[in-house]
């Protein structure tokens, strides 16, 4: 599937899931104002019949038009004509909300206008939990109305509708569980599809690196069986040395991408000893004089640490340094200029190796120490190798509790910063 047929996919997709939420959310909404509205008109009957039977208990037979007034959300006032005993209250309030199915906790509060105070409140609990400190909301909101009432707050009230609200919880919660799969899918597709142009990279960057010698053995041994190659010693000789060549090429570039495509930090065998990081700078540095002497480059060494010896393995802690050295010439293909520098810190050592080369593209550089990983370039393979040096190089230096760290612009340059501690 190529990309294009994945953008579009997702696309829909994605389309088609925002309209599903947005569905979806519409319609809680508007059951949630549903229940809302519901619970409203339940306790203004329930407050309003409670008000008319305190009038009656009082002998009063005025009639108050609209007693009860919201005042907010889930804060209720009602207004009666005298005073009233809290326990009667309570009492009166509790049964007209159970004969609505109005089970919730709630606080109430008794208003007396000759004080202009409120003279008693209370936490009701449905559950008959006790609750030892109430809610301040319901004392601070007052009527702008002379006059005794009482108010009545509800400090749950949007958990109490939500609950009330079950399916569409439910069919929320479903569709948020779908949106989560719907989102791992789309990270598993990338994923899979980023693998899929890794290994058909590495396929053409080991193509590329076999076909060489493979060809140069073919021609090689097309010449040998000319037959008057035997009246030419030295050239049979010569081509016979070239196969021999190839073929050692091959068979270490077999051996490479099988030590390491298998590399693991729990099947890592490190032989740990006493090693020397300048003179491991120095050994390494001289392979590579031949190399940048013919790209006309030069390798600069700055070699500041104090404390230069740790424990490890030579040949592990040499392959970091040649692979850093080998890259930074590979991909600085005009007059490489090389620096290498050392320093310690609290526990360890230091070692930046820093090119001016091509450098690495952004978006690219938090998958660069990936097994197989190279930077994308099509059909092109002017620089040789199969992703695994970086992989390599990082593997090592965690299996010692080190750290590397990268640092590059395209087109200015890249520097690695690797820190090993003297002791593991």
């Amino acid at each position: 599937m190529n990309r294009a047929s994945i953008r579009t996919i997702i696309f829909l997709a994605t389309v088609s899931l925002v309209g599903i939420i947005a569905t979806q959310y519409f319609w809680v909404k508007n059951a949630y104002n549903l229940e809302e509205k519901q619970f409203n008109e339940q306790v203004h009957f329930a407050l309003r019949n409670v008000s008319r039977k305190l009038l009656k208990m009082n002998k009063d037979e005025s009639e108050i038009v609209n007693p009860v007034k919201q005042m907010s959300s889930n804060y209720y006032i009602a207004f009666i004509n005298d005073t009233v005993h809290p326990f009667l209250l309570k009492t009166l309030l509790k049964k007209e909300f159970n004969a609505r199915n109005i089970n919730i906790d709630f606080e109430y509060v008794i208003y007396d206008c000759f004080t202009d105070s409120i003279v008693f409140d209370d936490y009701v609990a449905i559950d008959k939990e006790d609750k030892n400190e109430l809610q301040s909301q319901s004392q601070e909101m007052k009527w702008d109305r002379d006059g005794h009432y009482f108010g009545v707050y509800f400090p749950s009230k949007r958990t109490y509708i939500m609950n009330e609200m079950g399916i569409w919880v439910f069919s929320s919660s479903i569709i948020l569980i779908i949106v989560i799969f719907f989102a791992y899918t789309i990270n598993v597709i990338l994923k899979q599809k980023r693998l899929s142009e890794i290994k058909n990279d590495f396929i053409n960057n080991i193509t590329h690196e076999f076909k060489t010698p493979i060809s140069t053995i073919s021609l090689s041994a097309e010449v040998l069986m000319q037959p008057n190659i035997v009246n030419e010693p030295e050239r049979l000789k010569n081509y016979a040395n070239i196969i021999k060549d190839e073929n050692n090429r091959l068979k270490n570039q077999v051996d490479k991408v099988l030590q390491l495509a298998t590399l693991e930090i729990d099947k890592l065998k490190l032989e740990n000893e006493p090693i020397d990081i300048h003179e491991l700078i120095n050994e390494s540095v001289k392979s590579f004089e031949v190399i940048i002497e013919h790209q006309e480059g030069k390798i600069t060494t700055y070699l500041g640490a104090k404390k230069t010896q740790l424990i490890g393995d030579k040949v592990h802690i040499s392959n970091i340094l040649y692979n850093l050295i080998d890259n930074a010439i590979k991909y600085s293909p005009n007059n490489p200029r090389i620096e290498i520098s050392t320093e310690n810190y609290f526990s360890g050592i230091e070692i930046t190796v820093k090119d001016n080369g091509i450098g690495i593209p952004k978006e690219h550089q938090k998958h660069i120490f990936e097994k197989f990983y190279r930077v994308p370039t099509g059909n092109v393979h002017n620089v040789k190798g199969f992703g695994l040096g970086l992989n390599y190089i990082k593997t090592i230096v965690e299996a010692y509790n080190g750290k590397i760290k990268l640092i590059s612009k395209e087109n200015e340059g890249t520097t690695f910063i690797v820190k090993l501690p003297f002791n593991t």
